[in-house]
């Protein structure tokens, strides 16, 4: 997407029009130097002069190459002298009608006619107007790539004045330098913010997931909250009381306890990129896992803040703790019927598998909504409060959305569609991996499978031929509660590999108590964004002579 703006962003005529000045007023000058005029020699080389004046002929050449090169170096030193700006007329270009200019380092940008064009949004780039993009990149390090430096340079206008420079030289902090240590066998898609998934060896080996390989999905650099100073703030409704929380006071609701499967909505998203290029972290089948989770019911909380169920439309909206440079905190919301059901088991979580929380997992506090979407479980929770509408976070409002595969990023309409909340159902297979060698007689299939909004799992079939053929595999795991299904079920088979094959093309497929079943390829349910990736789950495998 960003080397495209290289050829269609108008920004770049521009750019290029303040980058060539200095090279065409230095042609100027250079032409116009009177000192500079080479003139042809028209002495003929003959007879016995003809070795002197051979080596006249050489010195002119010499002569003149020498002058072609000082001519060279002081046009390139003439193109290369920047133009010199202080950090405050850089702050006055913080608006259309003044220009939007930047700075990274020493250099200065007007990125004034990129804006509209930012991949992240206008708004995210306006928060840099005038100011240094450090702050911004360092919480985004996607940015510190070659391709968005090459895009960057073609809007350089100057450099920083060095005494300017010198006297005001930003000071940041990285903002992730006090994230926690992580399990070194997590597959990392990100570092910052960190984002990682389990190998598929390991996901399945236990039905629940060990705090230390659960795939970890933060959108903004980890907090490090005090146990003994956090609060929640719950806020009331109209005429009523809002409640301010410690851990104690969450501590003394009825503890609940729920065994719950959480899913990103763009695991599997790399299958949709061997397809057609997504926009996403290129999660594969491991941005999935469950726990064991332990807190005080949503629905008891809301209740002691005076909050009951309404006649019209309206949602629970959950703000974090983790924020960007700018205090913008993560943010998300479901609808308040389903937050207020006590059959929905919605937990404000402090436990993780017996344990408190893992600080990457939203220590002390983080919201658990049973069969819904991961990007809903809002960590490091540090408000609710119950609105007429969904959550104004962009990850609420402009991300976690499906569209059809015709949509493109010049079309999407962010506000045409619904935010995801259930997911739909899903399978993949753990054992073998994908271009692995296996032995031939027997091969154990094994994965796991699981549906959103308590739907249980009834069924998951696989295929060794490329889904000509079918063989049922054993479901393991708790059973299931039905329209409580909050869990995946892992399932394994066990077949004879079919005689004189040299390799096997595994797909699984799973089926819920509503008889879904998954899709049989990603081309129609591609979208831009990469999400609600559930076509049937393919390995190929070699057969070892």
């Amino acid at each position: 997407m960003l080397l495209l703006h290289r050829t269609v962003v108008p920004g770049l005529r521009q750019a290029y029009r303040l980058k060539s000045a200095p090279s065409r007023l230095c042609i100027r000058a250079c032409s116009t130097n009177d000192s500079f005029q080479p003139q042809c020699s028209s002495h003929a080389i003959s007879g016995d002069n003809s070795s002197t004046r051979g080596w006249r002929v050489m010195g002119t050449l010499l002569g003149l190459g020498a002058v072609l090169a000082y001519h060279d170096h002081r046009c390139r030193a003439a193109e290369e002298s920047p133009r010199l700006y202080t950090r405050e007329e850089v702050r006055s270009h913080s608006s259309p009608e003044t220009g939007i200019w930047v700075t990274l380092g020493s250099e200065v940008f007007d990125v004034t006619e990129f804006v509209d064009l930012h991949p992240g949004g206008p708004s995210k780039l306006m928060l840099a107007a005038g100011g240094p993009l450090e702050p911004f990149w360092a919480l985004y390090a996607v940015h510190n790539q070659s391709h968005v430096r090459e895009i960057l340079a073609q809007y350089k206008i100057g450099e920083l004045s060095p005494d300017d420079k010198a006297a005001s030289i930003l000071k940041t902090s990285d903002p992730y330098a006090d994230d926690p240590i992580r399990h070194p066998a997590l597959k990392v898609n990100s570092q910052r913010p960190f984002n990682a998934e389990p190998p598929p060896e390991l996901l399945t080996e236990n039905y629940i997931t060990p705090n230390p390989i659960f795939f970890t999905r933060n959108h903004l650099p980890v907090p490090n909250l005090d146990p003994d100073t956090y609060r929640l703030h719950v806020v009331g409704p109209p005429g009523g009381q809002s409640l301010c929380l410690s851990l104690d006071d969450l501590y003394q609701f009825p503890k609940h306890e729920i065994t719950v499967t959480l899913q990103c909505a763009g695991n599997r998203r790399s299958e949709m990129t061997r397809f057609k290029e997504v926009r996403g972290l290129e999660w594969s089948a491991g941005a999935i896992s469950t726990a064991r989770w332990a807190g005080a019911r949503l629905c008891d909380v809301l209740a002691q803040a005076g909050h009951q169920l309404s006649e019209t439309e309206a949602h629970v909206c959950f703000e974090g703790l983790d924020s960007d440079p700018t205090g913008t905190a993560y943010g998300a919301s479901i609808p308040l019927a389903r937050a207020m059901d006590p059959e929905a088991e919605v937990l404000l979580a402090y436990e993780m598998n017996g344990q408190p929380l893992p600080r990457d997992h939203g220590f002390p506090v983080r919201v658990v909504v049973p069969g819904v979407v991961g990007a809903r479980h809002v960590k490091w929770l540090g408000k609710v409060s119950v609105e007429p509408e969904e959550s104004y976070s962009h990850w609420q409002r402009r991300d976690y959305k499906g569209f059809s595969p015709s949509v493109d990023w010049d079309t999407v309409d962010f506000d045409s569609a619904p935010s995801i909340q259930e997911l739909p159902v899903q399978s993949a297979i753990t054992q073998p991996k994908d271009g692995e060698t296996i032995e031939s007689g027997e091969v154990t299939v094994k994965g796991y499978a699981w549906s959103g909004g308590g739907r249980a799992v009834v069924r998951v079939d696989v295929s060794l031929d490329g889904g000509l053929t079918w063989q049922v595999a054993e479901l393991d795991g708790e059973e299931q509660r039905a329209r409580k299904a909050w869990a995946w079920r892992l399932w394994q088979l066990q077949a004879p590999v079919p005689a004189g094959k040299k390799e096997l093309n595994i797909v699984c497929k799973a089926v819920d108590d509503s008889y879904n079943v998954q899709p049989d390829t990603v081309a129609p349910i591609w979208n831009l964004r990469g999400v609600l990736s559930n076509a049937w789950h393919r390995v190929h495998v070699h057969v070892a002579p």
